[in-house]
């Protein structure tokens, strides 16, 4: 059976590829997503819960800003249309249902319940079954004491009752308007009810209302009816008048279910009572104090915005952020020189924005629940204490000037839109972001992260008095308040940048100057092994690293990273060091044996041994440019010549490409400083007698050379640039290869000589030494000897 290679097939490795390609974002596309997500998480720190619209104030506060009608508004006033609502419910009048057939029904049922005794006397039936019977007919429950009345009514004889005068007596006592509770009624019929007839479903509001009883004048008029009927006894009326009362209920009464329905519509018809708020509006001054009906406008207008315009604000609010970032990217990329970020510097940046606009957020609440505690501070007084400048030092620290001032300038805006469009807010926040990330610039040490943070609090302190005077506010003790805040805020950012630089540096692999400081440290393993593995490539690197670090501080590069940069160069040596001249010390040189090519190859290489022991160490990717690119594509001259001088002409051709370096160029000017200081200080050992001419002609011709070969086009250095640094190194090893004078004999060595010539001529065994010329030349030998001693020849 024939089997098939999937993973040699070119289809399937095409579709795997499409695959992974559809999956995989380039560059570009991770960018755009990266200002995507940051634009939307942006937009949902700054208006949770709809906010532009503070609604913080109390009634008698100082407002801290204008606020503005965004639109032409119709604010609903609450408390009035709740007022409406309440007086509509309140002018809905009871309702009490009236039915005329209730006196009627109760004497049929009465009567009903005669004849049925009737019935049941005839036929002899117990007292027990009677009531029985009753019950069932009357739709009530007799008591026990009913059951002797009517016992005693069966035994009667011939006694009998006329049932429609009895009707016509009930119904006479129940020919009114009856209600439940007649104390209840009486109270609300001075304020006025309706009456609906159930018969006829007509509703009215009758003003007299005198004839309305209650249930005990029913009872009353009953008994009165009863006595004047001829044929009713005593026994009798007892017996009538108990099951009247049982059947007894008023004509009148109160609907409760359909008044309260009745009033909850009563409240839904009224509409709520607007107030018109035009566009531009100022609905509230800055430092004037917030009326009660200011602040209700303020809240309303918050309500609107968190009720029925989230969405629209949001959006507007997304799109303003993403166009922002957008530009503001496009313009610094394309005309600010230095501000080149890739993808890992603006992943950096992203999240340094959303931690600053968390801790701002955060700050936000806990300034609002020091408002309750502390009532006497104003809410915005703990807004100067809030760390703005934090981004922006860590912008600065982290990747240069001109990307933390590109940040500081969009933080800003974004802090005064969190904060309601509040430029003061703005000014103040671009103000200390500018002044931090200039103050720790090269920062060396972590003490200048807190004379930075000392700067930025005078700075904010002086931004607080500025933009308190531009308000025309007097001063207050409010003043006071806000500048201890903005003193605490500055020491704040120094503390925060300091807590977090070192996560930074581990999350996102940079090489802070602060790093540097730990690097330039010459005990590290990596300097420890080159130094005793290649000593000469040590003493090499050390050198060039005061070349560069000079020279770095006349053209404004940064010092320290130029001299740790030199110290870890040429650490790729360390695999071959008995193959570089400075390491052998009079030993054969291996060259010699090598074919030109093998000697380039192994020239080659400590540049990529080099890059693999930076990493090993984690060095960084500045350094490990630098390493890669201080040879830039530089012709290994000696062994290109050599190569020539051994070819056939005519049979065999050297490519000069295959004796120069891989590159890159260098691509700053930190990696062309030790480009040319490599050079220069190798060059300057060859000097027989270096005088200060012959160091300034042999720096002028390495660095004419490496210029005129191109290695200087893709980085920064201006001709002036180059003078400059020529200078340095002219001075640097000026004083390197300074001349000494010969020091005289000490007075102890000329004491010696003459104890020796006392004993020498005491001595018989021992002849002084004839020779004249042995005698001058002895002095000499002694004295170089003495130099080799001290190290000084």
């Amino acid at each position: 059976m024939l089997k098939i290679d999937r993973k040699s097939d070119p289809s399937t490795r095409k579709a795997k590829s499409s695959a992974k390609s559809f999956f995989v974002l380039d560059e570009r596309s991770q960018r755009y997503l990266m200002v995507v997500v940051l634009a939307l998480i942006l937009t949902a720190i700054i208006i949770p819960k709809g906010g532009f619209v503070p609604d913080y104030y109390a009634p008698g506060d100082v407002a801290s800003r204008d606020v503005k009608a965004p639109k032409d508004l119709l604010i609903p006033d609450l408390p009035l249309t709740e007022k409406k609502k309440v007086e509509a419910e309140e002018a809905v009048l009871p309702l009490y249902d009236y039915d005329a057939k209730t006196g009627a029904v109760i004497a049929d049922q009465l009567i009903q319940g005669l004849q049925l005794i009737q019935k049941a006397r005839s036929e002899a039936l117990p007292a027990e079954q009677l009531v029985e019977d009753l019950e069932d007919v009357l739709g009530v429950e007799l008591d026990a004491e009913d059951i002797p009345l009517l016992a005693a009514l069966l035994e009667g004889h011939d006694d009998s009752i006329d049932l429609t005068l009895l009707r016509n007596a009930v119904l006479s006592a129940l020919d009114s308007i009856i209600v439940g509770n007649l104390q209840l009624f009486q109270g609300e019929r001075k304020r006025g009810i309706v009456i609906r007839d159930l018969d006829s479903r007509r509703e009215s509001t009758p003003v007299d209302l005198d004839g309305v009883i209650g249930v005990g004048d029913v009872q009353n008029r009953l008994k009165e009816q009863l006595k004047g009927l001829p044929d009713l006894n005593k026994a009798h009326s007892k017996v009538i008048f108990s099951l009247t009362v049982k059947l007894l209920k008023p004509n009148l009464t109160f609907n409760k279910n359909e008044t309260e329905a009745r009033k909850q519509q009563a409240r839904e018809d009224i509409k709520p009572v607007l107030f018109q708020v035009k566009k531009g509006e100022m609905i509230v001054r800055e430092g004037e104090r917030v009326s009660l009906d200011q602040i209700k406008k303020l809240r309303a207008m918050r309500e609107i915005g968190s009720n029925y315009s989230t969405l629209g604000t949001g959006l507007g609010l997304f799109l303003s952020i993403l166009v922002l970032l957008f530009t503001t990217h496009r313009f610094a990329k394309t005309d600010i020189r230095k501000y080149r970020p890739n993808n890992r510097d603006l992943l950096f940046l992203m999240l340094n924005l959303i931690g600053l606009f968390i801790l701002i957020k955060l700050g936000i609440f806990i300034s609002t629940a020091l408002e309750s505690a502390f009532p006497y501070v104003e809410s915005t007084s703990y807004y100067y204490v809030f760390p703005f400048a934090a981004g922006a030092m860590l912008a600065r620290i982290v990747l240069n000037s001109e990307v933390a001032f590109v940040f500081a300038i969009l933080s800003s805006l974004l802090i005064g839109v969190l904060f309601g469009n509040s430029l003061i807010i703005s000014i103040f926040a671009l103000t200390g972001s500018v002044t931090a990330a200039h103050w720790v610039r090269h920062c060396k040490q972590r003490t200048t992260l807190y004379r930075a943070g000392f700067r930025l609090s005078l700075v904010n302190m002086l931004t607080i008095l500025g933009l308190y005077l531009m308000s025309g506010r007097a001063f207050d003790i409010q003043l006071l308040y806000k500048l201890g805040f903005g003193l605490a805020g500055g020491i704040l950012c120094a503390l925060i940048v300091t807590g977090t630089i070192p996560m930074v540096e581990y999350l996102f692999k940079y090489t802070t100057d602060i790093k540097l400081l730990e690097l330039a440290n010459l005990n590290t393993p990596v300097l420890r092994e080159l130094m005793v593995q290649a000593p000469g490539t040590y003493h090499h690197s050390v050198i060039v690293g005061n070349l560069v670090e000079s020279a770095a501080e006349t053209i404004n590069a940064n010092p320290l990273l130029a001299r740790v940069a030199a110290y870890y160069h040429d650490i790729g040596k360390i695999r071959k060091p008995l193959y570089f001249i400075e390491n052998l010390h009079g030993q054969e040189n291996k060259h010699d044996k090598l074919a030109p090519s093998m000697s380039s190859l192994i020239l080659m290489s400590h540049v990529k041994d080099a890059v693999e022991l930076a990493r090993e160490n984690n060095l960084g990717e500045p350094l490990i440019d630098i390493i890669r690119q201080h040879h830039g594509t530089a012709l290994m001259k000696f062994f290109y010549d050599k190569a020539k001088s051994k070819a056939d002409p005519g049979v065999q051709q050297i490519d000069e490409r295959d004796y120069r370096y891989p590159g890159p160029k260098p691509q700053t000017r930190e990696a062309a400083l030790i480009m040319l200081a490599d050079a220069v200080e190798a060059a300057s050992r060859t000097l027989s007698d270096p005088t200060p001419a012959r160091i300034q002609g042999l720096v002028q011709k390495i660095v004419n050379n490496i210029f005129i070969d191109g290695q200087l086009d893709e980085c920064e250095l201006t001709l002036k640039d180059l003078h400059r640094i020529a200078k340095s190194f002219n001075r640097i090893l000026a004083g390197i290869f300074h001349h000494r004078i010969d020091y005289p004999e000490p007075a102890f060595k000329e004491r010696d000589k003459d104890l020796n010539k006392r004993k020498i001529s005491e001595d018989s065994d021992r002849e002084p030494a004839k020779d004249t010329k042995n005698k001058e030349a002895a002095p000499a030998k002694s004295g170089s000897e003495d130099l080799k001693r001290l190290g000084m020849s």
